[in-house]
């Protein structure tokens, strides 16, 4: 039906003479952007229309809703309209993946001419099906600024609906949500700009396209500028065709342009377009023919929105809409609930004339082609086979995070205060607003540094505020998270209320860093945000958002995003402040590294292999690469019970690993001070101790390098025993001002017998000075010097100077004091000395003797903060913004320091064997420049600055034995080092030559 049939009055004629204007200008420019499915010859659809009877060409126009999740009574009442009808094609709904693939084989099965099946696929399957990939909100979408992105997950979900045999994604959404109270499109338009819609719809369009899926712009004229849900009722429009042309119709036409499939009508009323009064646009000639049609010279297919919504069904008969939306130029009627009344009613329309059959002919073609182009006349049932996994690919979870992390946005950052430094000036609490997750923001924030967490409503009582004041009040930092619930885009909960004025409470007496896992829009009503210290938007709450602001706000990643809408005066469309430096560690996957995790599934096996011979109980395993931590994983248990599995928070004791955690830190920073030289003996620094002694002219570099002629250990604790018992006189069962040093539960040491051990050691022999033997002796010294050249204790000096500041919350010297007991990995069943199991306290009797804090042994920690100690060593003194040791001191210490004497050791750190020999401390496929240490509980930890390539392996290998050397004749954490390595050398390969092909 022609527009010119209808009344028009003045507006709707120059209308006309403008749309006849703008058709002639875009049709030279849209003759080589046709849709595919015209762009091709079709003879499968040529000749198959020819056959068709009347009937059937009208049932062609045809979508029915279909839903794999309603029983047989749905399927029957399908297979009728199938059977009998002859229907072109269903809408699937809920449901899961193989149920619809199984109900859809049988359908196809059944219709002689295939169905054309669509999909609401917005987000990608996950929209309509579980178990499948849910990508972000096109609203998230709207803030990234590299639109390859969003072609990439356009033929990402285009190649998922291929593998589901659907054929057409009414998808994109490209309505400009111009109205922030917008009840329908809301979080699922791109944003509020035209040419980000635009650019976006058309990245999304392409992939999808390129994949042989249809893309369906949708909701056309615009349905961005409306505040009334079509589904329940039928929204106004009130502009006139100036500004929906500049705006609402804009990104349809630059679609339009570049190749669209399809497009979907929206049910609206626009007064400026339509004559009638209240007349839907799906049923508008002036809308779809003259508009869609003649004006923007539209070739592809197009559907009406759904015939089922109250828009247009509250006022139209079922079959009577169908008719309607016919004589309007729609070519396939969605989601008919009376497709029989329908086919009868366009017959009649037929005979009236008001329709002519060519003109159905001519939308049936249409449809026979694009079903060509999909390939339905090659028609495959669709393999169920593998299908969850098809569905669920790696690179789509892989994609998924990376168009997280593009779209989190930094609006405000006062001071620079992101990323976070001088950790060791902050005190940081997390606190969670709202009723969505928020567990796993915590504890990536965790991760970085210590957080304690605390939780209110959007709308806290007084009681909960003050409550909650009072328990903020030692914290300097309070991290603020707003946590909605993220099962669909509609959530607009509001940050207003009690909760918006606590917090601008809090902002007067604390720095704040504002956090939104939301819909932006949920915070146009909140005053005071434009004061925090700084605000990233996330815009949903799902655990990829949080780990990504986690590591924002930490240095671990960058980010560019910008916000797609205005929030209010303050935080307008197109803002964001691009965050470029990274100086922290940054926690990714194998892949996103280019590391593909097959090559690291050794790992796995060699430490379940080690597990199953009880060369341990559980371990943690970590590897980093460029300070991005590909792998970090606990495998097995605390004891061989099973009954703790080891966590990424346990500690395990370190041994001889606080050589280079605690005791050489402290020695490589006072000599970079000029209060050290490790060519001095320990008569320079302890002349009241070693003066007159053989111990006096033992040079510090040779006992950091084991070549000082000292004994490998002193068994000090059988001096203090009497019987195989305690002796009274150094040993009391509780603690006292005199027996103040915990050795084990129930065992408190004389604090002066200090003194002894080092008399013991003055006592002991030295061997031949230059040659290369192991010793834990001189770092009783080392500890010494340590302590007074700085005036504190070695585990205060080296918790204030280096593992606080470097976020190493996880890491000390006597752990009980700090945490939880079932948070600490158990050590040997000590038989012969304390009596009991070590757990706790440190396993070395020396250094409990000491009291737990030795410069040898006594240090606690667990994998993730040792990466950052190792970090900082592999980026020679620098981490998280700060320089902790000068380049050159790092250089030294980790330098080989006698290779004449064929020693391999550093300035305390161990290095590979030299020339290649077999059985040394690393595999041999690491760099001469690497670095590292071992430990005497099933511990390691390794550096190699030429590849920026760090390892941690801790086990309890002596639980509950000593004597247990499976670890080593296993060779364990050496074979998984190779592991490491060879995956490292893999990316590198492919890397050159995906290089050598680019170029």
């Amino acid at each position: 039906m022609k527009l010119r049939n209808y009344f028009l009055g003045p507006v709707i004629l120059s209308l006309i003479t403008l749309y006849s204007f703008k058709a002639g200008e875009q049709t030279e420019r849209t003759m080589s952007n046709k849709p595919p499915f015209l762009s091709i010859s079709t003879p499968w659809a040529d000749s198959l229309i020819l056959k068709l009877t009347d009937e059937e060409k009208i049932a062609q126009l045809f979508m029915v809703a279909a839903y794999s999740n309603r029983g047989i009574e749905h399927e029957e009442e399908l297979e009728k309209l199938i059977k009998k009808y002859k229907i072109g094609g269903l809408i699937y709904f809920q449901g899961g993946p193989m149920r619809q693939a199984a109900m859809c084989n049988r359908l196809q099965e059944m219709s002689e001419v295939k169905l054309l099946i669509g999909m609401d696929a917005e987000w990608g399957l996950a929209m309509r099906l579980d178990s499948t990939v849910k990508y972000p909100w096109q609203m998230t979408l709207g803030a990234i600024k590299d639109n390859n992105l969003l072609f990439e997950m356009g033929k990402q979900i285009g190649e998922q609906m291929n593998r589901l045999g659907v054929h057409v994604n009414f998808a994109p959404v490209v309505d400009i949500n111009v109205n922030p109270n917008n009840p329908v499109i809301n979080a699922r338009s791109f944003g509020e700009n035209r040419d980000n819609v635009a650019q976006k719809g058309l990245a999304y369009m392409k992939g999808l396209q390129s994949q042989k899926v249809l893309s369906n712009a949708k909701h056309f004229p615009g349905h961005g500028d409306t505040d009334k849900d079509s589904h329940k009722t039928l929204p106004v429009v009130n502009h006139l065709y100036k500004r929906l042309d500049s705006v609402e119709i804009y990104p349809f036409k630059e679609l339009i342009n570049n190749g669209l499939g399809s497009v979907m009508v929206a049910h609206l009323y626009i007064p400026s377009l339509v004559k009638e009064f209240n007349l839907p646009s799906t049923l508008s000639p002036q809308v779809v023919n003259s508009l869609l049609k003649d004006s923007l010279n539209f070739e592809g297919l197009i559907f009406t929105d759904a015939l089922n919504m109250k828009a247009v069904s509250s006022n139209y008969k079922a079959g009577e809409v169908d008719l309607l939306s016919l004589l309007a130029g729609n070519d396939i009627m969605l989601f008919s609930e009376d497709v029989p009344t329908a086919i009868d009613l366009i017959k009649m329309a037929v005979k009236d004339e008001k329709i002519t059959m060519e003109e159905i002919e001519k939308r049936c073609l249409k449809v026979l082609r694009a079903k060509e182009w999909v390939g339905l006349n090659k028609f495959k049932p669709i393999n169920k086979e593998n299908l969850y996994d098809d569905l669920n690919k790696l690179n789509y979870q892989l994609l998924k995070r990376k168009l997280m992390e593009s779209s989190t946005t930094l609006l405000s950052n006062s001071k620079d205060i992101i990323p976070l430094k001088s950790l060791d000036t902050l005190k940081i609490a997390s606190l969670s607003i709202g009723d969505g997750e928020y567990g796993s923001f915590n504890y990536y924030l965790s991760l970085y540094s210590s957080i304690d967490s605390f939780h209110i409503p959007f709308d806290p009582s007084p009681m909960e505020q003050k409550t909650i004041m009072d328990k903020l009040e030692k914290y300097n930092l309070i991290i603020v998270g707003v946590h909605t619930g993220d099962n669909n885009p509609y959530n607009r909960k509001k940050v207003n209320g009690s909760s918006a004025d606590f917090l601008n409470s809090l902002r007067l007496k604390k720095d704040i860093i504002l956090t939104a896992f939301c819909n932006p829009y949920s915070l146009n009503e909140m005053s005071g945000i434009d004061h925090y210290e700084a605000f990233i938007m996330s815009y949903q709450n799902n655990e990829i958002s949080h780990e990504m602001a986690a590591k924002l706000i930490f240095g671990g990643m960058r980010t560019d995003g910008i916000l797609p809408v205005t929030i209010n005066s303050q935080f307008k469309q197109g803002m964001g402040i691009e965050q470029r430096e990274i100086i922290r560690l940054n926690y990714v996957w194998p892949e996103e590294v280019g590391i593909e995790r097959e090559w690291l599934s050794e790992i796995d096996s060699i430490v379940l292999e080690g597990i199953t011979e009880q060369a341990f109980p559980g371990c943690q395993v970590l590897a980093a690469k460029n300070g991005s931590v590909f792998y970090n994983r606990t495998i097995g248990y605390h004891t061989y019970d099973s009954s703790r599995q080891v966590e990424i928070k346990d500690v395990y004791d370190l041994a001889s690993l606080t050589k280079i955690s605690a005791t050489l830190i402290g020695i490589m920073k006072l000599v970079e001070e000029g209060q050290l030289n490790l060519d001095l003996a320990l008569c320079d620094y302890l002349p009241d101790m070693v003066d007159s002694t053989d111990y006096m002219n033992l040079r510090l570099r040779e006992i950091l390098a084991h070549q000082a002629g000292l004994e490998a250990w002193i068994p000090f604790y059988k001096y203090s025993l009497s019987g195989g018992k305690p002796r009274y006189d150094i040993y009391s069962l509780d603690s006292s001002k005199t027996y103040r040093n915990r050795v084990a539960d129930n065992l408190y040491i004389n604090y002066t017998y200090r003194d002894s051990i080092f008399n013991q050691i003055l006592k002991t022999p030295i061997s031949t000075i230059g040659e290369y033997k192991y010793s834990d002796v001189g770092y009783y010294f080392l500890m010494e010097i340590v302590e007074r050249k700085t005036g504190m204790k070695l585990d205060q000096y080296v918790q204030t100077e280096f593992y606080k500041p470097l976020g190493m919350d996880r890491t000390s010297f006597n752990p009980k004091r700090k945490f939880d007991k079932n948070d600490i990995i158990p050590t040997e069943l000590d038989k012969t000395f304390r009596k009991q199991l070590i757990h706790g306290d440190v396993h070395d009797p020396g250094a409990a003797m000491l009291g737990g804090v030795a410069g040898h042994a006594g240090l606690f920690g667990n994998a993730n903060d040792l990466a950052k100690l190792m970090h900082m060593y592999v980026s020679f003194g620098k981490y998280g913004g700060k320089r902790y040791l000068k380049e050159e001191t790092v250089k030294e210490f980790t330098a080989c320091q006698y290779c004449e004497n064929d020693n391999r050791r550093g300035a305390g750190f161990d290095k590979p064997m030299i020339n290649g020999k077999e059985n040394g401390p690393s595999c041999s496929c690491v760099s001469y420049m690497s670095f590292g240490h071992s430990g005497f509980t099933g511990t390691y930890a390794w550096a190699d600055p030429e590849d920026e390539i760090v390892y941690i392996f801790l086990s309890n290998r002596i639980y509950p034995d000593a004597s247990n050397k499976k670890l080593t004749s296993l060779s364990i954490r050496t074979r998984i080092q190779e592991v490491i390595y060879d995956a490292v050398s893999k990316s590198k390969n492919r890397a050159l030559i995906s290089d050598s092909v680019k170029n």
